[in-house]
Protein backbone atom coordinates (compact mmCIF):
# COMPACT_ATOMS: atom_id res chain seq x y z
CA UNK A 1 0.00 0.00 0.00
CA UNK A 2 1.50 3.55 -1.13
CA UNK A 3 1.82 5.67 2.15
CA UNK A 4 1.31 10.00 1.88
CA UNK A 5 5.08 11.46 2.17
CA UNK A 6 6.16 11.86 5.55
CA UNK A 7 4.33 9.27 6.92
CA UNK A 8 7.21 6.74 7.42
CA UNK A 9 9.45 9.63 8.60
CA UNK A 10 6.86 9.98 11.43
CA UNK A 11 6.53 6.63 11.84
CA UNK A 12 10.45 6.58 12.50
CA UNK A 13 10.08 9.25 14.73
CA UNK A 14 7.66 7.98 17.10
CA UNK A 15 9.14 4.58 17.11
CA UNK A 16 12.31 6.35 18.24
CA UNK A 17 10.34 8.34 20.93
CA UNK A 18 9.13 5.38 22.19
CA UNK A 19 12.43 3.40 22.65
CA UNK A 20 13.73 6.95 24.12
CA UNK A 21 10.70 6.49 26.79
CA UNK A 22 11.54 2.90 27.77
CA UNK A 23 15.03 3.83 28.10
CA UNK A 24 14.08 6.59 30.46
CA UNK A 25 11.44 4.74 32.94
CA UNK A 26 14.37 1.93 33.88
CA UNK A 27 16.69 4.29 34.04
CA UNK A 28 17.93 4.22 37.64
CA UNK A 29 17.00 7.58 39.68
CA UNK A 30 20.22 7.95 41.08
CA UNK A 31 24.10 7.09 41.00
CA UNK A 32 23.60 5.10 44.18
CA UNK A 33 20.78 3.19 43.28
CA UNK A 34 23.09 2.73 40.27
CA UNK A 35 25.79 1.67 42.51
CA UNK A 36 24.39 -0.01 44.59
CA UNK A 37 22.59 -2.67 41.65
CA UNK A 38 26.17 -2.97 40.92
CA UNK A 39 26.91 -4.24 43.68
CA UNK A 40 24.35 -6.74 44.38
CA UNK A 41 24.96 -7.77 40.86
CA UNK A 42 28.92 -8.15 41.78
CA UNK A 43 27.40 -10.19 44.99
CA UNK A 44 25.34 -12.46 43.43
CA UNK A 45 28.08 -13.44 40.91
CA UNK A 46 30.88 -13.72 44.01
CA UNK A 47 27.64 -16.04 45.46
CA UNK A 48 27.81 -17.89 42.49
CA UNK A 49 31.69 -17.98 41.48
CA UNK A 50 30.73 -16.19 38.31
CA UNK A 51 33.63 -13.31 37.34
CA UNK A 52 35.78 -13.69 40.14
CA UNK A 53 39.01 -13.43 39.88
CA UNK A 54 40.74 -14.26 43.14
CA UNK A 55 39.49 -16.50 46.11
CA UNK A 56 39.98 -16.41 50.14
CA UNK A 57 41.27 -19.14 51.67
CA UNK A 58 39.52 -19.24 55.92
CA UNK A 59 39.60 -22.63 57.37
CA UNK A 60 39.79 -24.83 54.22
CA UNK A 61 36.37 -22.75 53.08
CA UNK A 62 36.61 -20.99 49.56
CA UNK A 63 35.36 -17.40 49.36
CA UNK A 64 35.41 -16.25 45.62
CA UNK A 65 35.54 -12.48 44.82
CA UNK A 66 36.56 -9.70 42.78
CA UNK A 67 40.15 -8.02 43.28
CA UNK A 68 38.20 -4.65 42.02
CA UNK A 69 35.86 -4.51 44.72
CA UNK A 70 38.31 -5.88 47.59
CA UNK A 71 40.68 -3.25 46.88
CA UNK A 72 37.84 0.01 46.82
CA UNK A 73 36.73 -1.09 50.36
CA UNK A 74 39.89 -2.01 51.80
CA UNK A 75 43.51 -0.51 51.92
CA UNK A 76 44.62 -3.61 52.68
CA UNK A 77 43.36 -5.67 49.70
CA UNK A 78 44.56 -2.61 47.82
CA UNK A 79 48.19 -2.80 49.00
CA UNK A 80 48.20 -6.40 48.81
CA UNK A 81 47.00 -6.09 44.64
CA UNK A 82 48.96 -3.37 43.48
CA UNK A 83 52.02 -3.70 45.20
CA UNK A 84 55.17 -6.27 44.37
CA UNK A 85 53.56 -8.67 47.03
CA UNK A 86 53.67 -12.52 46.46
CA UNK A 87 50.08 -12.22 46.65
CA UNK A 88 49.87 -9.99 44.00
CA UNK A 89 49.60 -12.12 41.38
CA UNK A 90 47.87 -15.36 43.09
CA UNK A 91 44.53 -17.02 42.63
CA UNK A 92 44.19 -18.06 46.15
CA UNK A 93 44.97 -15.97 49.13
CA UNK A 94 44.51 -17.54 52.52
CA UNK A 95 43.97 -15.19 55.52
CA UNK A 96 44.94 -16.09 59.25
CA UNK A 97 43.37 -15.13 62.17
CA UNK A 98 39.97 -15.18 60.56
CA UNK A 99 37.21 -17.52 60.86
CA UNK A 100 34.79 -18.36 58.03
CA UNK A 101 31.81 -17.22 59.07
CA UNK A 102 33.27 -13.77 60.48
CA UNK A 103 34.73 -13.18 56.80
CA UNK A 104 31.64 -14.18 55.26
CA UNK A 105 29.35 -10.99 57.16
CA UNK A 106 32.19 -8.86 56.37
CA UNK A 107 32.21 -9.85 52.47
CA UNK A 108 28.45 -9.52 52.61
CA UNK A 109 29.40 -5.78 54.03
CA UNK A 110 32.09 -4.71 51.43
CA UNK A 111 30.07 -5.56 48.44
CA UNK A 112 26.23 -4.37 49.64
CA UNK A 113 27.21 -2.04 53.09
CA UNK A 114 24.84 -4.20 54.98
CA UNK A 115 25.75 -6.20 58.19
CA UNK A 116 23.72 -7.28 61.38
CA UNK A 117 25.72 -6.85 64.32
CA UNK A 118 25.13 -8.56 67.57
CA UNK A 119 26.44 -8.90 70.45
CA UNK A 120 27.98 -12.33 69.70
CA UNK A 121 29.85 -11.62 66.79
CA UNK A 122 30.55 -7.69 66.91
CA UNK A 123 34.05 -8.26 68.40
CA UNK A 124 34.79 -10.80 65.75
CA UNK A 125 33.67 -8.43 63.37
CA UNK A 126 35.36 -5.35 64.65
CA UNK A 127 38.59 -7.21 64.68
CA UNK A 128 38.08 -8.31 61.25
CA UNK A 129 37.65 -5.02 60.03
CA UNK A 130 40.68 -3.88 61.78
CA UNK A 131 43.02 -6.23 60.47
CA UNK A 132 41.57 -5.17 56.62
CA UNK A 133 41.51 -1.22 57.77
CA UNK A 134 37.78 -0.90 56.69
CA UNK A 135 37.35 2.22 58.91
CA UNK A 136 33.32 2.72 58.32
CA UNK A 137 32.87 -0.96 59.54
CA UNK A 138 35.01 -0.53 62.26
CA UNK A 139 33.20 2.73 62.73
CA UNK A 140 29.86 0.71 63.59
CA UNK A 141 31.22 -1.62 65.45
CA UNK A 142 32.61 0.54 67.95
CA UNK A 143 29.40 2.31 67.93
CA UNK A 144 27.59 -1.13 68.75
CA UNK A 145 29.76 -1.78 71.63
CA UNK A 146 29.22 1.48 73.00
CA UNK A 147 25.78 1.17 73.06
CA UNK A 148 26.16 -2.06 74.97
CA UNK A 149 28.28 -0.64 77.58
CA UNK A 150 26.60 -1.27 81.29
CA UNK A 151 28.74 -2.46 84.36
CA UNK A 152 28.13 -5.66 84.19
CA UNK A 153 30.48 -5.45 80.78
CA UNK A 154 32.90 -2.75 80.93
CA UNK A 155 35.80 -4.38 81.87
CA UNK A 156 35.97 -6.92 78.78
CA UNK A 157 34.82 -3.47 76.54
CA UNK A 158 37.54 -1.57 78.28
CA UNK A 159 40.25 -4.49 77.86
CA UNK A 160 39.32 -4.70 74.52
CA UNK A 161 39.73 -1.13 73.21
CA UNK A 162 42.71 -0.98 74.69
CA UNK A 163 43.88 -4.11 72.63
CA UNK A 164 42.34 -2.34 69.51
CA UNK A 165 43.68 1.00 70.24
CA UNK A 166 40.25 2.69 70.80
CA UNK A 167 40.48 5.81 72.89
CA UNK A 168 37.05 6.77 72.71
CA UNK A 169 35.53 3.41 74.15
CA UNK A 170 38.63 2.51 76.39
CA UNK A 171 37.93 6.55 78.18
CA UNK A 172 34.61 6.05 78.38
CA UNK A 173 35.06 2.39 79.97
CA UNK A 174 37.07 3.55 82.26
CA UNK A 175 34.86 6.72 83.27
CA UNK A 176 31.91 3.45 83.82
CA UNK A 177 34.39 1.88 86.28
CA UNK A 178 35.07 4.94 88.44
CA UNK A 179 31.53 6.04 88.17
CA UNK A 180 29.83 2.69 88.87
CA UNK A 181 32.32 0.81 90.84
CA UNK A 182 30.35 -0.10 93.58
CA UNK A 183 28.36 -2.33 90.87
CA UNK A 184 30.91 -2.93 88.62
CA UNK A 185 32.81 -4.47 91.27
CA UNK A 186 30.00 -6.86 91.97
CA UNK A 187 30.20 -8.54 88.38
CA UNK A 188 32.83 -11.67 87.64
CA UNK A 189 34.72 -9.40 84.60
CA UNK A 190 35.88 -7.30 87.34
CA UNK A 191 38.12 -10.38 89.00
CA UNK A 192 39.79 -10.34 85.62
CA UNK A 193 41.48 -7.19 86.54
CA UNK A 194 45.62 -7.15 86.65
CA UNK A 195 46.81 -6.21 90.11
CA UNK A 196 47.74 -3.10 88.77
CA UNK A 197 44.77 -1.90 86.56
CA UNK A 198 42.99 -1.99 89.94
CA UNK A 199 45.65 -0.24 91.92
CA UNK A 200 44.76 1.91 89.32
CA UNK A 201 41.28 2.56 89.94
CA UNK A 202 42.19 2.56 94.01
CA UNK A 203 44.44 4.98 93.95
CA UNK A 204 42.29 7.46 92.03
CA UNK A 205 40.45 10.35 94.54
CA UNK A 206 37.58 10.11 91.59
CA UNK A 207 36.08 7.15 92.27
CA UNK A 208 32.58 6.99 92.88
CA UNK A 209 31.85 5.34 96.69
CA UNK A 210 30.41 7.52 99.71
CA UNK A 211 31.94 5.12 101.86
CA UNK A 212 35.26 3.41 101.86
CA UNK A 213 33.68 0.01 102.89
CA UNK A 214 32.72 -0.74 99.44
CA UNK A 215 36.36 -0.40 98.37
CA UNK A 216 37.61 -2.84 101.28
CA UNK A 217 35.27 -5.26 99.94
CA UNK A 218 35.78 -5.27 96.33
CA UNK A 219 39.30 -5.44 96.83
CA UNK A 220 39.06 -8.61 99.43
CA UNK A 221 36.81 -10.08 97.17
CA UNK A 222 39.55 -9.55 93.94
CA UNK A 223 41.83 -11.24 96.48
CA UNK A 224 40.33 -14.15 97.37
CA UNK A 225 39.35 -15.24 93.88
CA UNK A 226 42.99 -16.04 93.18
CA UNK A 227 44.56 -17.48 96.24
CA UNK A 228 47.71 -17.89 94.84
CA UNK A 229 48.17 -14.10 94.36
CA UNK A 230 46.41 -13.43 97.80
CA UNK A 231 50.04 -12.69 100.17
CA UNK A 232 51.46 -11.21 97.13
CA UNK A 233 48.57 -8.73 96.46
CA UNK A 234 47.10 -8.08 99.24
CA UNK A 235 49.84 -5.61 100.46
CA UNK A 236 49.84 -3.53 97.48
CA UNK A 237 46.03 -3.81 97.47
CA UNK A 238 45.02 -2.66 101.08
CA UNK A 239 48.01 0.44 100.48
CA UNK A 240 45.38 2.18 98.70
CA UNK A 241 42.43 1.54 100.56
CA UNK A 242 41.41 3.98 102.79
CA UNK A 243 41.72 2.32 106.24
CA UNK A 244 41.51 4.74 108.70
CA UNK A 245 38.31 6.16 106.76
CA UNK A 246 37.09 3.20 107.93
CA UNK A 247 34.09 3.10 110.36
CA UNK A 248 36.13 2.06 113.52
CA UNK A 249 33.41 -0.73 114.19
CA UNK A 250 33.84 -2.16 110.82
CA UNK A 251 37.57 -1.77 111.07
CA UNK A 252 37.44 -3.63 113.97
CA UNK A 253 34.33 -6.34 113.37
CA UNK A 254 35.36 -7.28 109.91
CA UNK A 255 39.04 -5.73 109.22
CA UNK A 256 41.21 -7.31 111.97
CA UNK A 257 39.55 -10.65 112.27
CA UNK A 258 40.12 -11.28 108.29
CA UNK A 259 41.70 -14.56 107.93
CA UNK A 260 43.49 -13.86 105.08
CA UNK A 261 45.09 -10.29 106.41
CA UNK A 262 46.05 -11.90 109.34
CA UNK A 263 48.15 -14.47 107.32
CA UNK A 264 49.88 -11.91 106.02
CA UNK A 265 52.40 -10.04 108.14
CA UNK A 266 53.21 -7.30 105.21
CA UNK A 267 49.62 -5.38 106.09
CA UNK A 268 50.38 -5.44 109.53
CA UNK A 269 51.83 -1.98 109.29
CA UNK A 270 48.85 -0.44 107.87
CA UNK A 271 46.62 -2.14 110.24
CA UNK A 272 48.37 -0.41 113.19
CA UNK A 273 48.05 2.82 111.52
CA UNK A 274 44.41 2.51 111.32
CA UNK A 275 44.63 1.47 114.52
CA UNK A 276 46.53 4.92 115.92
CA UNK A 277 44.18 6.84 114.18
CA UNK A 278 40.96 5.09 115.66
CA UNK A 279 42.34 4.72 118.81
CA UNK A 280 45.02 7.70 119.44
CA UNK A 281 43.64 10.26 116.47
CA UNK A 282 47.19 10.20 115.60
CA UNK A 283 47.13 13.05 112.41
CA UNK A 284 48.30 11.56 109.28
CA UNK A 285 48.96 13.61 106.55
CA UNK A 286 48.61 10.69 103.90
CA UNK A 287 46.46 9.76 101.27
CA UNK A 288 44.76 7.30 103.30
CA UNK A 289 43.14 9.75 105.62
CA UNK A 290 42.16 11.77 102.89
CA UNK A 291 38.89 11.34 101.62
CA UNK A 292 38.17 10.60 98.49
CA UNK A 293 36.09 13.26 96.23
CA UNK A 294 32.39 11.68 96.40
CA UNK A 295 32.53 10.31 99.70
CA UNK A 296 29.96 11.23 102.03
CA UNK A 297 32.93 12.54 104.01
CA UNK A 298 34.76 15.85 103.51
CA UNK A 299 37.94 17.99 104.80
CA UNK A 300 37.05 21.22 106.56
CA UNK A 301 39.71 23.69 107.15
CA UNK A 302 38.31 26.48 110.07
CA UNK A 303 39.42 29.70 111.16
CA UNK A 304 39.46 30.83 114.51
CA UNK A 305 39.57 33.93 115.98
CA UNK A 306 42.06 36.64 114.89
CA UNK A 307 42.60 40.09 114.29
CA UNK A 308 40.35 41.77 112.03
CA UNK A 309 41.73 43.66 108.45
CA UNK A 310 43.10 46.54 110.56
CA UNK A 311 44.71 44.78 113.29
CA UNK A 312 42.91 46.84 116.34
CA UNK A 313 39.37 44.19 116.81
CA UNK A 314 39.76 41.06 117.40
CA UNK A 315 37.44 38.52 115.85
CA UNK A 316 34.74 36.22 117.80
CA UNK A 317 34.27 33.91 114.80
CA UNK A 318 34.69 30.49 113.54
CA UNK A 319 34.20 29.81 109.90
CA UNK A 320 34.39 26.78 108.14
CA UNK A 321 35.98 26.34 104.52
CA UNK A 322 35.33 23.10 101.93
CA UNK A 323 38.12 23.39 99.21
CA UNK A 324 35.72 20.39 96.87
CA UNK A 325 32.41 23.16 96.88
CA UNK A 326 34.18 26.44 97.71
CA UNK A 327 32.02 27.55 100.64
CA UNK A 328 32.05 28.88 103.75
CA UNK A 329 29.91 28.27 106.35
CA UNK A 330 29.56 30.31 110.17
CA UNK A 331 29.95 27.74 113.15
CA UNK A 332 29.65 28.23 117.05
CA UNK A 333 31.71 31.48 118.22
CA UNK A 334 34.81 31.32 119.88
CA UNK A 335 33.83 31.24 123.47
CA UNK A 336 33.89 32.80 126.47
CA UNK A 337 35.43 35.77 124.60
CA UNK A 338 37.45 36.85 121.71
CA UNK A 339 40.60 35.57 120.99
CA UNK A 340 44.29 36.54 119.15
CA UNK A 341 46.81 34.82 117.90
CA UNK A 342 45.05 31.34 120.17
CA UNK A 343 47.24 27.99 119.67
CA UNK A 344 45.47 25.49 117.83
CA UNK A 345 45.43 21.89 116.73
CA UNK A 346 43.50 18.72 116.51
CA UNK A 347 43.16 15.40 118.45
CA UNK A 348 40.52 12.54 117.11
CA UNK A 349 38.91 15.07 114.67
CA UNK A 350 38.33 17.46 118.03
CA UNK A 351 39.65 20.77 117.68
CA UNK A 352 41.56 22.07 120.84
CA UNK A 353 42.73 25.84 121.46
CA UNK A 354 44.70 27.80 124.53
CA UNK A 355 45.86 30.77 124.65
CA UNK A 356 44.34 34.12 123.05
CA UNK A 357 45.62 36.52 125.42
CA UNK A 358 48.66 37.09 128.08
CA UNK A 359 48.49 34.48 130.95
CA UNK A 360 45.53 31.97 129.96
CA UNK A 361 45.59 28.65 131.31
CA UNK A 362 42.38 28.09 129.48
CA UNK A 363 42.03 25.08 127.30
CA UNK A 364 38.75 24.56 125.24
CA UNK A 365 37.78 21.46 122.76
CA UNK A 366 35.22 21.82 119.97
CA UNK A 367 33.69 18.72 119.32
CA UNK A 368 33.55 18.67 115.14
CA UNK A 369 30.59 16.48 115.42
CA UNK A 370 27.88 18.19 117.47
CA UNK A 371 29.91 21.65 116.63
CA UNK A 372 30.04 22.64 120.35
CA UNK A 373 33.18 23.88 123.04
CA UNK A 374 33.42 22.39 126.44
CA UNK A 375 36.20 23.16 128.60
CA UNK A 376 39.01 20.64 129.43
CA UNK A 377 41.88 21.03 131.88
CA UNK A 378 44.01 24.07 132.59
CA UNK A 379 47.41 24.46 131.53
CA UNK A 380 50.06 24.60 134.40
CA UNK A 381 51.34 27.46 133.01
CA UNK A 382 49.68 30.85 131.74
CA UNK A 383 50.85 31.39 128.20
CA UNK A 384 50.06 33.13 125.04
CA UNK A 385 51.45 33.32 121.43
CA UNK A 386 52.48 29.34 122.06
CA UNK A 387 52.52 26.70 120.06
CA UNK A 388 50.10 23.62 120.11
CA UNK A 389 50.37 20.41 118.33
CA UNK A 390 48.98 16.68 118.41
CA UNK A 391 52.04 13.64 118.50
CA UNK A 392 51.46 10.15 119.41
CA UNK A 393 47.92 10.00 120.85
CA UNK A 394 48.72 13.61 123.03
CA UNK A 395 48.57 17.36 122.80
CA UNK A 396 51.96 19.34 123.55
CA UNK A 397 51.85 23.04 124.87
CA UNK A 398 55.19 24.63 123.41
CA UNK A 399 57.27 27.87 124.65
CA UNK A 400 55.06 31.04 124.24
CA UNK A 401 54.84 34.74 126.65
CA UNK A 402 53.87 35.01 129.95
CA UNK A 403 52.98 38.80 129.96
CA UNK A 404 57.19 39.21 131.32
CA UNK A 405 59.62 37.18 129.62
CA UNK A 406 59.65 34.18 127.07
CA UNK A 407 59.09 30.89 127.83
CA UNK A 408 60.78 27.06 127.42
CA UNK A 409 58.34 24.94 129.25
CA UNK A 410 56.20 22.53 127.87
CA UNK A 411 53.22 20.84 128.78
CA UNK A 412 51.83 17.27 127.28
CA UNK A 413 47.85 16.68 127.79
CA UNK A 414 46.41 12.85 127.77
CA UNK A 415 42.56 13.44 126.66
CA UNK A 416 41.83 10.50 128.99
CA UNK A 417 42.80 11.38 132.11
CA UNK A 418 42.47 15.17 131.15
CA UNK A 419 45.71 15.96 132.66
CA UNK A 420 48.15 18.57 131.82
CA UNK A 421 51.73 17.40 132.79
CA UNK A 422 55.19 18.95 132.34
CA UNK A 423 57.35 17.40 130.09
CA UNK A 424 61.95 18.51 129.20
CA UNK A 425 62.09 21.86 128.21
CA UNK A 426 63.26 23.13 125.17
CA UNK A 427 66.94 24.23 125.00
CA UNK A 428 66.18 28.04 124.20
CA UNK A 429 62.73 29.73 125.04
CA UNK A 430 60.94 31.72 122.19
CA UNK A 431 57.20 32.50 121.13
CA UNK A 432 55.47 32.96 117.94
CA UNK A 433 57.64 30.18 116.55
CA UNK A 434 56.67 27.27 114.08
CA UNK A 435 55.70 24.10 115.93
CA UNK A 436 54.82 20.77 114.47
CA UNK A 437 54.47 17.58 114.93
CA UNK A 438 56.66 14.95 112.11
CA UNK A 439 57.94 11.38 112.02
CA UNK A 440 56.92 11.01 115.35
CA UNK A 441 59.06 13.66 116.90
CA UNK A 442 58.28 17.59 117.46
CA UNK A 443 59.67 20.78 116.10
CA UNK A 444 60.28 23.79 117.01
CA UNK A 445 61.64 26.32 114.79
CA UNK A 446 62.65 29.82 114.88
CA UNK A 447 60.69 32.52 116.77
CA UNK A 448 61.05 35.32 119.04
CA UNK A 449 63.34 35.54 122.18
CA UNK A 450 63.72 39.17 123.21
CA UNK A 451 62.00 41.93 121.94
CA UNK A 452 63.15 42.37 118.35
CA UNK A 453 64.60 39.65 118.25
CA UNK A 454 64.39 36.25 116.14
CA UNK A 455 66.47 33.45 116.64
CA UNK A 456 67.20 30.64 113.14
CA UNK A 457 67.24 27.51 115.80
CA UNK A 458 65.22 24.62 115.61
CA UNK A 459 64.61 22.38 118.25
CA UNK A 460 63.61 18.71 117.65
CA UNK A 461 62.12 16.91 120.61
CA UNK A 462 62.05 13.46 121.08
CA UNK A 463 59.04 12.26 122.99
CA UNK A 464 60.59 8.71 123.70
CA UNK A 465 63.49 9.91 125.15
CA UNK A 466 62.16 13.24 126.12
CA UNK A 467 65.04 14.89 125.06
CA UNK A 468 65.95 18.26 123.03
CA UNK A 469 68.52 18.43 120.49
CA UNK A 470 69.58 21.38 117.94
CA UNK A 471 69.39 20.45 114.19
CA UNK A 472 70.38 22.65 111.22
CA UNK A 473 69.45 25.99 111.49
CA UNK A 474 66.53 27.33 109.21
CA UNK A 475 67.52 29.74 106.23
CA UNK A 476 66.14 32.31 108.56
CA UNK A 477 65.26 34.55 111.78
CA UNK A 478 61.98 35.34 112.26
CA UNK A 479 59.17 35.37 114.46
CA UNK A 480 54.87 35.28 113.80
CA UNK A 481 55.60 31.85 111.62
CA UNK A 482 53.47 29.31 110.88
CA UNK A 483 54.58 25.46 109.91
CA UNK A 484 52.95 22.15 108.79
CA UNK A 485 54.13 18.61 107.96
CA UNK A 486 53.10 17.03 104.74
CA UNK A 487 54.51 13.18 103.87
CA UNK A 488 57.85 13.81 106.22
CA UNK A 489 58.72 17.11 105.00
CA UNK A 490 57.91 20.18 107.48
CA UNK A 491 56.97 23.59 105.37
CA UNK A 492 57.10 26.97 106.83
CA UNK A 493 55.15 30.43 106.10
CA UNK A 494 55.50 33.65 107.59
CA UNK A 495 57.55 36.37 109.26
CA UNK A 496 56.86 38.76 106.54
CA UNK A 497 59.10 36.21 104.17
CA UNK A 498 58.03 35.85 100.87
CA UNK A 499 58.39 32.79 100.52
CA UNK A 500 57.80 28.94 101.32
CA UNK A 501 60.70 26.94 102.64
CA UNK A 502 60.74 23.36 103.44
CA UNK A 503 62.80 21.42 105.70
CA UNK A 504 63.59 17.44 104.91
CA UNK A 505 64.07 15.81 108.51
CA UNK A 506 65.48 12.77 107.16
CA UNK A 507 68.52 14.73 105.38
CA UNK A 508 68.37 17.71 107.88
CA UNK A 509 68.24 20.36 105.08
CA UNK A 510 66.44 23.48 104.12
CA UNK A 511 65.32 24.69 100.69
CA UNK A 512 62.98 27.30 99.26
CA UNK A 513 59.80 25.59 97.99
CA UNK A 514 58.08 28.29 96.44
CA UNK A 515 57.54 31.79 96.05
CA UNK A 516 54.42 33.73 97.30
CA UNK A 517 53.04 36.82 95.51
CA UNK A 518 54.34 39.21 98.73
CA UNK A 519 55.55 38.60 102.29
CA UNK A 520 53.16 37.64 104.44
CA UNK A 521 53.09 36.81 108.74
CA UNK A 522 50.99 35.57 111.32
CA UNK A 523 48.87 33.63 108.50
CA UNK A 524 47.14 30.07 109.24
CA UNK A 525 48.62 27.51 107.19
CA UNK A 526 47.16 23.72 107.21
CA UNK A 527 47.27 21.16 105.12
CA UNK A 528 44.10 19.73 103.70
CA UNK A 529 43.66 17.78 100.08
CA UNK A 530 47.15 17.31 100.46
CA UNK A 531 48.23 20.50 99.25
CA UNK A 532 49.15 23.58 101.78
CA UNK A 533 46.63 26.15 102.63
CA UNK A 534 47.84 29.72 103.19
CA UNK A 535 45.06 31.57 104.60
CA UNK A 536 44.95 35.48 105.43
CA UNK A 537 47.85 37.02 107.36
CA UNK A 538 49.27 40.49 108.06
CA UNK A 539 51.74 41.81 104.61
CA UNK A 540 54.38 44.40 104.90
CA UNK A 541 51.59 47.18 105.32
CA UNK A 542 50.61 45.91 109.02
CA UNK A 543 46.69 44.97 106.64
CA UNK A 544 45.29 42.01 107.14
CA UNK A 545 44.28 40.42 104.17
CA UNK A 546 41.57 37.56 102.91
CA UNK A 547 43.82 36.24 100.73
CA UNK A 548 43.78 32.04 100.32
CA UNK A 549 47.03 30.76 98.93
CA UNK A 550 47.30 27.01 98.01
CA UNK A 551 50.49 25.60 97.17
CA UNK A 552 50.83 21.93 95.71
CA UNK A 553 54.44 19.84 96.29
CA UNK A 554 54.24 17.77 93.88
CA UNK A 555 53.83 20.23 91.25
CA UNK A 556 55.42 23.36 92.98
CA UNK A 557 52.63 25.95 91.63
CA UNK A 558 50.77 27.92 94.25
CA UNK A 559 47.26 29.32 93.05
CA UNK A 560 44.88 31.66 94.40
CA UNK A 561 41.13 29.99 95.90
CA UNK A 562 38.16 31.79 97.23
CA UNK A 563 38.79 34.51 99.56
CA UNK A 564 38.14 33.97 103.67
CA UNK A 565 34.98 35.90 105.01
CA UNK A 566 37.08 39.13 105.92
CA UNK A 567 40.72 40.24 106.21
CA UNK A 568 42.31 38.17 109.34
CA UNK A 569 45.56 37.35 110.83
CA UNK A 570 46.88 36.16 114.12
CA UNK A 571 44.42 33.21 113.66
CA UNK A 572 44.17 29.73 114.20
CA UNK A 573 43.84 27.25 111.16
CA UNK A 574 43.33 23.58 110.90
CA UNK A 575 41.78 20.88 108.88
CA UNK A 576 38.85 18.36 110.38
CA UNK A 577 36.66 15.48 109.12
CA UNK A 578 33.17 16.07 108.53
CA UNK A 579 30.75 13.76 107.50
CA UNK A 580 28.34 15.60 105.12
CA UNK A 581 24.51 16.06 106.11
CA UNK A 582 22.00 15.37 103.00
Amino acid sequence: MKTEPGYEAEGLQNSINKNMAQEINTRPCCGTCHANDILQSLNISRQSGVFTDVTLLVDDKMFPCHRVVLSSKSPYFRAMFSNSLKETNLNNVTLRDVSASTLGLVLDFMYEGKLALQEDNVQDVLQVSDLLNICSLRDQCVKFIDGQLDPSNCVGIMKFADMFSIPSLSEKSKKLMLEGFVEVSCHEEFLQLSKEELIEYLSNDDLVVNREEFVFEAVMRWVKEDKSMERKALRDLLEHVRLPLLDPAYFLEKVETDKTIQGCPDCFPLLHEARMYHILGNRLNSVRVRPRRFMDLSELIIIIGGYDEKGVLKLPYIDSYDPKRGQWTALSGVPGYTKSEPAVCTLKNNIYMSGGHINSHHVWMLNAHINSWVKVALLNTGRWRHGMVALKGQIYCVGGFDGLKRLNTVERYNSFTNVWSQVAPMLEAVSSAAVVSCTNKLYVIGGSVADNTSTDTVQCYDPEENTWKVLTPAPFSREHISGVELDGTIYVVGGLMSAVFSYSPAADTWSEAAALPGPLESCGLTVCGGKIYIMGGRDENGKGTDRSLVFDPTTKTLSEVRALLRGTSHHGCVTILQRLRT
